[in-house]
Parts: structure tokens; sequence; C-alpha cells
């Protein structure tokens, strides 16, 4: 769901998917390189991300990734199941302060 949502913002290559990620989530979310590619490769063959080679900002190759529209809607998916999950945790430990 989080690189989903990072390309949802805009494509961009595996590390700076990564980058974002912990930018964004002032480095609480640390992204391990061998988890990465991995998922970026199975979410292009679910038809979630497209990827095309371009060069980066270092002039070198490499493969820039972004969300297709089948992506979009699993990201709302996602999104809309991450916020009952997270609602019903919120519920049990407010049960905890009864």
């Amino acid at each position: 769901m989080l690189i989903l949502q990072i390309l949802s913002l805009e494509s961009a290559h595996g590390y700076g998917v990564a980058q974002r990620l912990e930018q964004i989530s002032r480095e609480v979310v640390q992204v391990n390189q061998g988890s990465l590619y991995p998922a970026l490769h199975r979410l292009e063959q679910k038809g979630w991300l497209r990827s095309e080679w371009k060069q980066s900002e270092t002039g070198r190759d490499a493969r820039f990734y972004s969300l297709t529209a089948s992506g979009r809607k699993q990201l709302t998916v996602e999104k809309e199941s991450w916020a009952r999950l997270a609602g019903a945790v919120q519920l049990i430990f407010d049960e905890g302060r009864r």
C-alpha cells in the first residue's frame, strides 16, 4: 500500500521510492532494498504498476515506476481496508481505558 501511495504522487525509480517513504515518514519507515525490488516486480505483475527505462537525476539509466489505473483503484481498496483495521484497533485500545 505504501509503495502505491508514493507512486500515486509521482513516478520514481526504486531508490527514489525508498527515499520518499523514509522522508515522508520522518525516517520511521526504513526500506530494505532487498524487499523493495521484489515488491515492485510483484505489483507490476499484478498490473498495478508499469515501468519504463529513463535517465535518473544522476544521468544513469533507471527503471521508473508509475501507477496504472488499476493500481489507483487498488490503492483506494487498500486505504479503505487500512481505515477499517485502524478503527478496529482503536476500539480495542479504547476498551482498555474503560
